[in-house]
C-alpha cells in the first residue's frame, strides 16, 4: 500500500512540477522514498534538476550530482549559472569531473556536448566467447546502451560494430572481426544537434557512434537524447514562425520581462514594416480619392496574400527541418510554388469575383461599373497570391544560404512583406483595369 502511495505521489508532484514554487517543489520531493526521488529526479530537464540542487543542502547535492550519467551531469552544469559551474563539477569523483569536463569542451548543441562516454567496447583480435564475458563485465558498470559493442583498436580508432544478437548467434571460436559490420554509420563531433536528430531518422538507430576528424571513437549519442533535441529544436522553430525570438526556458519559468524583450524585439521590427503599408496607402491616396470603393477590398487582399505566404513559408521551413528539402532544390520548390500560386490565386479570385458580381445591391454598393471591380479584385488576387507563395517560400532558402536559420522566416514577416507589396499590385492592377472609367 505504502509503495502504491508513493508512486501516485510522484505521479502527481511531476505532473504539478510546472506549476510549483521551489519550497513546494523541494517539500514534495523530500516526501518521495529514496527509489521514486530518483526516478522524478532523473527524469526532470536539465534546468528543472539545477533549481532542485540548489534548494537541497551541500551534501545531498553531492549524492544527486553523482547520480548523474555524465552526458547528463554535463548538461546540468551548462545550464547552471556561470559562477556556481564549478562548485557542481566539484561535487563529482575524480573519474566523473575528468569526462565531464571532456564534455564540457564541446558547445551543448553538438554532437560532443550530448554524447555519452560510457560505452561497450570490444577488441577485433577477440573469440566471441570472449568478448561476450568481457561486455557482461562492463554491463555491471555504468554503460549507456548494451544493444550494441564497438569495435576499436589500440588507438581507439572505430573498426566496426557489433550487435549482441550477432554475438550470441555466432560459434563461440569465431573472431570479433569475422562477424562485425565494417560500414558504421558515425557523427562528427562537432556536428549540429538537429543534423545528428536527422542522421537517427534516416537510418532509424537508437545510438551513434562519436568520432573525431581521425576516425577515433568518442562516446555515443543515444536516442533518449536526440528526443529531447527534437523537441528543443521544433520547439524553437514554432516560437520563431511565431514572429519571436525563441524562448530559452518553459514559458511558465521564464523571467517575464525577458520574455517581453525577446517578444518586442521582432514586434517593433513588424510593426515598423507595417509603417510601409501607411505610405504606400498615402502614395495612391489620389486613386482612393476617385474611388473609393477600392478601399473596401484592401484588407481582403493584403490578407490572402499573406496568407498564403505563411503557408508557403511554413511547408518549406519544415521540409528544410525534417531534410526533406535542400539548397539545391530551390528551382523545383519555386516551379511548384509557382503552379501553386496561380491554382490558389484563381480559386480566391473567382470566389472574389462571384461575391461581387451575383451580390443583390451589388449596383448600390459597388457602383455601376462593379463587374470591372471585381475583375480588378480578382486578378489582383492572383497577382497577391502567387507573389506571396513565390516569397514565403523562397525566403527560408535565402536564409539559410545566408547562414541564418531558415525558421528566422516567421509567418508575421512574410505577411508584412506581403501587405506593401500586395497594395502596389493592387493598385496597379486597378489602375490598368479601371482607367478612364473611375480611375
Amino acid at each position: 500500500m505504502a509503495q502504491v502511495q508513493d508512486e501516485l505521489l510522484s505521479a502527481d508532484l511531476y505532473d504539478a512540477w510546472p506549476f510549483l514554487s521551489h519550497s513546494d517543489r523541494v517539500e514534495g520531493f523530500k516526501l518521495l522514498s529514496r527509489a521514486e526521488a530518483e526516478e522524478l529526479f532523473l527524469s526532470l530537464s536539465a534546468m528543472d534538476q539545477v533549481a532542485l540542487l540548489f534548494e537541497l543542502p551541500q551534501g545531498e547535492r553531492r549524492l544527486w550530482m553523482r547520480l548523474l550519467a555524465p552526458d547528463d551531469a554535463a548538461d546540468v552544469i551548462q545550464a547552471a549559472p556561470e559562477e556556481e559551474r564549478q562548485g557542481l563539477l566539484a561535487l563529482l569523483d575524480e573519474t566523473a569531473r575528468i569526462e565531464v569536463t571532456a564534455l564540457l569542451a564541446y558547445a551543448e548543441d553538438e554532437a560532443g556536448g550530448l554524447m555519452s562516454p560510457h560505452y561497450a567496447r570490444v577488441r577485433p583480435d577477440m573469440r566471441v566467447d570472449e568478448a561476450i564475458s568481457y561486455l557482461r563485465r562492463q554491463a555491471q558498470e555504468k554503460v549507456e546502451t548494451i544493444y550494441y559493442a564497438y569495435v576499436l583498436d589500440a588507438q581507439q580508432h572505430l573498426l566496426g560494430v557489433v550487435s549482441f544478437r550477432e554475438l550470441f548467434a555466432a560459434p563461440a571460436d569465431k573472431k570479433v572481426e569475422e562477424i562485425m559490420q565494417r560500414e558504421v554509420v558515425t557523427v562528427g563531433e562537432q556536428m549540429d544537434q538537429e543534423e545528428v536528430s536527422q542522421r537517427f531518422a534516416q537510418h532509424d538507430l537508437i545510438a551513434l557512434p562519436v568520432v573525431d576528424s581521425e576516425g577515433r571513437m568518442k562516446g555515443i549519442v543515444t536516442i533518449d537524447d536526440i528526443v529531447d533535441v527534437v523537441q528543443e529544436e521544433a520547439t524553437e522553430d514554432i516560437q520563431k514562425i511565431g514572429g519571436m525570438e525563441a524562448l530559452d526556458a518553459p514559458y511558465l519559468q521564464i523571467d517575464f520581462f525577458r520574455m517581453v524583450k525577446k517578444r518586442a524585439g521582432w514586434l517593433s521590427a513588424l510593426f515598423l514594416g507595417e509603417m510601409l503599408t501607411a505610405t504606400a496607402m498615402g502614395y495612391y491616396e489620389h486613386e482612393l480619392e476617385r474611388a473609393i470603393v477600392l478601399a473596401l477590398f484592401i484588407p481582403l487582399i493584403i490578407s490572402s496574400g499573406g496568407n498564403s505566404g505563411s503557408q508557403a513559408s511554413t511547408l518549406v521551413i519544415r521540409a528544410m527541418a525534417l531534410g526533406e528539402v535542400r539548397l539545391r532544390d530551390w528551382w523545383r520548390v519555386i516551379r511548384r510554388e509557382l503552379a501553386a500560386g496561380l491554382v490558389l490565386g484563381t480559386i480566391l479570385g473567382m470566389i472574389g469575383l462571384l461575391r461581387i458580381v451575383l451580390w443583390p445591391t451589388r449596383a448600390e454598393v459597388y457602383g455601376e461599373h462593379y463587374l470591372l471591380v471585381g475583375l480588378t479584385v480578382a486578378c489582383s488576387l492572383i497577382g497577391v497570391v502567387l507573389f506571396g507563395t513565390l516569397a514565403g517560400s523562397m525566403l527560408p532558402f535565402i536564409l539559410r544560404r545566408l547562414g541564418f536559420d531558415p525558421a528566422s522566416a516567421s509567418a508575421p514577416f512574410i505577411a508584412t512583406l506581403v501587405d506593401v507589396t500586395g497594395l502596389v499590385i493592387y493598385f496597379t492592377v486597378a489602375s490598368l483595369i479601371l482607367s478612364g472609367v473611375l480611375l
